[in-house]
């Protein structure tokens, strides 16, 4: 009977090679840089440094920094995060060949939040607000996405972008949900589950709400945000909540 790792060898070659076999090798890298465009920068952005997924330019990496480390979270994706599993889909080969186009471009500093994290957290938990619906760590609400590792998840670029233009580039699963009950209420929070038949939404209070459309008046989804824009903060305070939110990487705070 062939083991787990030899099977999974057959649908992903390349899957059991301990080494980068195109370490180094600046054709494999540009071939990585085209498959990296079309599947990893929606998430990394268009020259990896950041977006909804972390800069991958820094080189050090939550899941490890090594190349078979790069390797297995490619393929495989990682349990609970929107970190997909790309290996059966691309191929062992290819994945080696995005791994050395990730390397290739592991040159640059991260650039450090001007702000002042102390009064950042003051405000994100007093007139920001920003905790009845963004948790961190054991506190805060739960209708927006978790924020308690938004330092190791996002970049700098993008946490500016989501508080200027929440829009931009929305979190997948926390689209607007509006539905309207047949005696007239009017129930709106972020989407927790939508298709053909059902629907289900949490509202700022934590609740969670679960409809059968056909019981309902009306029930829509708008891929828009629920969150307010910070256009009325000045700068100094938008760079204070940015150098907050850099800070939160998992640590118990």
């Amino acid at each position: 009977m062939q083991s787990r790792a030899a099977w999974f060898a057959i649908l992903l070659p390349g899957a059991l090679t301990a080494q980068n076999p195109f370490a180094g090798n600046a054709t494999a890298a540009d071939i990585g840089r085209a498959a990296f465009r079309s599947i990893c920068a929606p998430c990394h952005g268009i020259k990896a440094r950041g977006g909804r997924g972390p800069d991958l330019t820094l080189g050090v990496y939550d899941a490890g920094n090594k190349d078979e480390d790069l390797f297995r979270v490619i393929s495989n994706g990682i349990s609970g995060t929107e970190m997909q599993a790309f290996g059966v889909t691309i191929g062992g080969d290819n994945v080696w060949r995005l791994v050395t186009y990730i390397r290739s471009v592991a040159t640059h500093q991260a650039v450090p939040a001007k702000g002042n994290a102390a009064a950042g957290e003051t405000l994100f938990w007093g007139r920001g607000n920003c905790g009845a619906c963004h948790r961190v760590g054991a506190r805060g609400g739960p209708m927006g996405p978790d924020l308690s590792r938004a330092g190791r998840q996002r970049s700098l670029a993008y946490l500016r972008e989501s508080l200027l233009d929440p829009n931009a580039d929305l979190t997948p699963r926390f689209y607007k949900i509006t539905v309207v009950t047949r005696d007239g209420r009017k129930i709106t929070g972020t989407q927790r589950g939508f298709d053909n038949f059902s629907a289900q939404l949490m509202t700022m209070d934590g609740s969670l709400h679960s409809f059968q459309r056909d019981e309902v008046t009306a029930c829509d989804r708008e891929y828009v945000s629920l969150m307010p824009a910070y256009k009325g903060l000045v700068e100094s305070e938008i760079n204070d909540l940015l150098a907050y939110l850099v800070t939160l990487r998992g640590e118990v705070q």
